[in-house]
């Protein structure tokens, strides 16, 4: 448990350890530190079904390590929007969207109202993910490795922390709303 947290703290913090990282070393040991910690990840995480987000670091990492270039390591970020959006929009496509199911552990018996209500919610955060990966692939293409790392370090998880926030405020009162129809 320990473990998997530390691991999951380190890719997520992994934008500022990057771009601290590429002022001292060389592209391609940074390659190796995040595909160190993607092994990491797809190994001890195999059994939730982490792979996908592990995959998502080990391909820039394989290509930083090829190519010796701090611009594969720099789309991390896109590729976790990638499968993000994959794994949400794929929701969409069966009868009940990744919202929803987590929805129905809190509500096993979710009223129409709320189906339709977690479908959007799903749709949204597909949204976030485009707008997100592509600003992500952005600053990684075009703005500084500063603005890259703020960005992909900390502006980002700021807007997922508002989206979630936005959302539950919302869930409230759509729910106050239906309690009094």
């Amino acid at each position: 448990m320990l473990r998997n947290t530390l691991l999951a703290v380190l890719l997520l913090c992994y934008p500022v350890l990057a771009y601290f990282g590429l002022q001292h070393w060389s592209p391609r040991t940074m390659a190796l530190v995040l595909l160190a910690l993607a092994l990491l990840r797809a190994c001890a995480g195999r059994r939730q079904g982490w792979w996908p987000m592990a995959a998502a670091a080990a391909l820039p990492a394989l290509a930083g390590l090829v190519s010796d270039r701090a611009l594969p390591l720099k789309l991390y970020p896109v590729m976790v929007n990638l499968v993000m959006l994959a794994v949400f929009g794929w929701s969409l496509l069966g009868r009940q969207s990744l919202v929803e199911r987590m929805a129905r552990l809190r509500e096993p018996d979710l009223p129409p109202a709320g189906v339709r209500y977690t479908r959007r919610v799903t749709q949204a955060w597909c949204l976030f993910f485009v707008v997100n990966g592509t600003l992500a692939a952005l600053t990684a293409c075009f703005a500084s490795d500063r603005v890259w790392a703020l960005y992909n370090g900390g502006i980002a998880y700021v807007l997922i922390g508002a989206m979630f926030g936005g959302e539950w405020l919302l869930r409230r009162r759509v729910m106050a709303r239906s309690d009094h129809a």
